[in-house]
């Protein structure tokens, strides 16, 4: 009995340390990213999401970078680069949301898209696409 309780627990501890990329959700599409970023449709404030996929468009990691107030969201390129580099990232897809419901891209929105494809240009990770985000539809960006 004793043996067997062994063979089961090294067995659940050897599956628990695989990392298996087939679990992993893929995205290959807008809409595959939105559902990703379901939260955002009825989040009350901004918040600026970027999702990190490796080389088979796969999901390694998902990650808030701000938080503005009713309407703003303050973004720096290195705040959503640092992770992509931290997580061997191949790619990137950044979402923020609108609360007042319009995808409408704003001024800031459009320089800080310019911003983000011009450094992952320069370091070699590409921006996918760019998303804005409301609570009954979305628009890309890129």
């Amino acid at each position: 009995g004793k043996a067997c309780l062994l063979l089961a627990a090294f067995e659940l501890t050897k599956r628990a340390l695989e990392v298996e990329d087939n679990n992993l959700p893929t995205i290959n599409s807008a809409k595959d990213a939105v559902a990703q970023l379901q939260e955002l449709r009825t989040a009350k404030k901004e918040h600026f999401v970027a999702l990190y996929l490796n080389a088979r468009d796969q999901l390694v990691h998902k990650e808030t970078i701000s938080i503005g107030i009713i309407n703003p969201s303050l973004v720096h390129p290195r705040e959503v680069f640092k992770p992509a580099i931290d997580h061997l990232a191949a790619s990137i897809i950044v979402a923020h949301n609108h609360p007042s419901g319009g995808v409408e891209a704003s001024e800031d929105d459009m320089i800080i898209t310019r911003r983000l494809i011009e450094t992952g240009g320069i370091v070699g990770i590409n921006v996918s696409d760019c998303l804005i985000i409301s609570k009954n539809s979305f628009q890309t960006l890129n």
